[in-house]
């Protein structure tokens, strides 16, 4: 009776025809981690989708596709006790760890397979206002694949960390993006304080890819809704089912003939599927209804979650 949402399942990437060059490419995910290889297809996948929402041409989508595949080829260097550490990483773990990037980019432009793809991994963590790694750019220095792609590793490493099993609640986490878009306090450090009164009214993220982002939630969450919908539909089926089961049972049971009571026995074995019995009838109908309760009110919750969304600005 479980059932449980994958937020990527609706957008295949298989979607545009990938040469040899390009499969080349993505194998190169295999020598990750098993998150940071789950995060980097997610990540690509809402690069594709954001891309699409944007109204890019088939070629950048594709090329910008393909620069969030290997946005974290970098970490393939950093030691597993800080990339897979629980807790806050020290001053020192946090240098090492930023340091995915420009190995990143140093894995790509060694290889002239993935040369043309080495913005990925060096630009992902810039920011519009200066406050990002590995250089500090600023967003007219920044190329607009690696704002479209920090978005997204943005939105998929909250929602990984989180550990949602569905769209409930994900309103909190574009909050936390909608902020990422907003000019920040101004920090301590002069330097910093320089260089961030140059772009004071610049946040972190790009606004309008944010707000793009908006859509592509929305329509997950309404592919949710469609399939937990579907399966409803199959429960309320099942449910009637055994409600004819429960009925004839009743009959059975009152029939005052053996062969009355033999007819409607048979009746109930017709509607048994595989693996139900009289010995099991009652529960399995508990479950069922107990199931159907649980999507009923996941969906009341996430057409909340469309409203939330939907009143969200940037």
């Amino acid at each position: 009776m479980s059932y449980e949402f994958d937020f990527y399942d609706k957008t295949s990437l298989k979607s545009y025809n990938l040469n040899e060059s390009m499969r080349y490419q993505l194998n190169m995910l295999d020598t990750l981690d098993v998150f940071t290889r789950k995060h980097c297809e997610n990540v690509a996948s809402l690069t594709c989708r954001l891309c699409e929402y944007l109204h890019c041409n088939k070629g950048f989508t594709e090329y910008c596709t393909i620069c969030a595949y290997l946005h974290d080829i970098g970490k393939l260097y950093i030691p597993a006790s800080i990339l897979q550490k629980p807790g806050k990483l020290t001053d020192e773990e946090y240098e090492i760890m930023k340091s995915h990037t420009t190995i990143g980019y140093n894995i790509c432009m060694k290889d002239l397979k993935l040369r043309p793809y080495a913005a990925g991994a060096l630009y992902h963590h810039e920011a519009l206002n200066g406050s990002g790694y590995p250089q500090g750019l600023t967003k007219k220095d920044i190329p607009y694949e690696g704002q479209i792609i920090r978005v997204a590793d943005e939105y998929d490493a909250i929602v990984s960390k989180r550990q949602y099993k569905s769209h409930i609640g994900i309103s909190d986490t574009l909050k936390i993006l909608i902020e990422n878009s907003h000019p920040q306090k101004p920090p301590q450090k002069s330097e910093a304080l320089h260089k961030l009164s140059e772009n004071a009214r610049l946040g972190k993220n790009n606004a309008n890819i944010v707000r793009v982002l908006f859509k592509v939630v929305i329509d997950d969450i309404e592919y949710e809704i469609y399939c937990t919908q579907s399966y409803i539909d199959d429960l309320k089926n099942n449910i009637k089912r055994f409600e004819e089961i429960l009925k004839y049972k009743d009959k059975m049971d009152k029939a005052k003939k053996e062969k009355d009571k033999n007819y409607y026995r048979e009746g109930i074995q017709m509607l048994f599927k595989e693996n139900e019995n009289f010995d099991n009838y009652l529960s399995l109908y508990d479950e069922y209804k107990k199931a159907y309760e649980t999507r009923k009110a996941m969906i009341d919750n996430l057409y909340h979650e469309i409203k939330i969304i939907k009143k969200l600005k940037v």
